[in-house]
């Protein structure tokens, strides 16, 4: 199985999409109590989100997050502790449903092996090929989710959310550049989401890489049904009229972050 992919271009931004993805190998699959539920808190139609909005190397992975969550730290430690989260092969879903079947349990060690080592070998391999080429490198790790899910926050979710890990992972000029482009929608800077594994650990402001997560309510480009989702009304379908608003808007957000990697003096 393909599961890995790298669309390389020589521009200094590097789109990643970990959550995109919903194949799960077939060895697996009987372990799971609904495949279904094992796909549903993927970050859906992300790509397509993104097609074409800007000139960048593309990392991401076909696997669903609940195989292997590519976002979180490879130890096991919880990136928010305190809160609700979901772990690197997590055993429920984003509302608290189990994953697995009584008496399965995934093999971590396995699956970071096989699947998280790769995936971050790649970004790694980009970010050194792009430094090569430039001063300053943007990593921009894209992600949605859906606007309500009571058990991770309160409330409805911003449409727009940056995250920097509280400005550690990139200049505060690119920070600020991307905020100003949000100013149409609701936005926040470094609020529930203040970056996940990624962001965290490849921002590196000082040795020229500067990375920020994007985390976006779904009802911003999809027609997000009210209350929870069902296997009748999930995932919504996309429709690039209903998108069109958002992407000219992440088109702004993504054209300030290469100006941003571009002014190195």
């Amino acid at each position: 199985m393909t599961w890995l992919h790298v669309e390389r271009r020589d521009s200094p931004l590097i789109l990643a999409f970990p959550h995109g993805g919903t194949d799960i190998p077939d060895a697996l699959l009987g372990d799971f109590r609904s495949r279904w539920w094992a796909i549903r808190d993927a970050d859906w139609h992300i790509r397509e989100l993104y097609d074409g909005l800007a000139d960048a190397t593309l990392i991401w992975t076909d696997l669903s997050r609940s195989v292997i969550d590519c976002n979180r730290d490879p130890s096991g430690a919880s990136l928010y502790p305190g809160q609700a989260t979901t772990g690197l092969c997590p055993t429920e879903t984003f509302d608290g449903e189990p994953l697995y079947r009584d008496g399965a349990a995934p093999d971590m060690a396995m699956r970071r092996d096989t699947w998280f080592t790769p995936y971050h070998a790649a970004i790694q391999a980009e970010i050194e090929r792009l430094r090569t080429l430039h001063p300053r490198v943007v990593l921009y790790d894209c992600h949605s989710i859906r606007s309500r899910v009571p058990r991770l926050f309160e409330g409805e979710l911003p449409e727009l959310n940056i995250g920097t890990d509280n400005g550690s992972t990139c200049d505060a000029a690119l920070s600020d550049a991307a905020v100003a482009q949000c100013a149409g929608r609701s936005h926040v800077l470094n609020g529930r989401f203040r970056g996940g594994w990624t962001t965290r650990h490849y921002g590196q402001p000082g040795k020229g890489v500067h990375a920020i997560q994007m985390e976006i309510a779904m009802r911003a480009y999809l027609d997000e049904p009210a209350g929870e989702p069902d296997e009748n009304n999930w995932p919504p379908v996309y429709d690039l009229d209903f998108a069109t608003p958002l992407r000219a808007d992440l088109s702004r957000v993504l054209a300030a972050a290469l100006s941003f990697a571009k002014d190195s003096a």
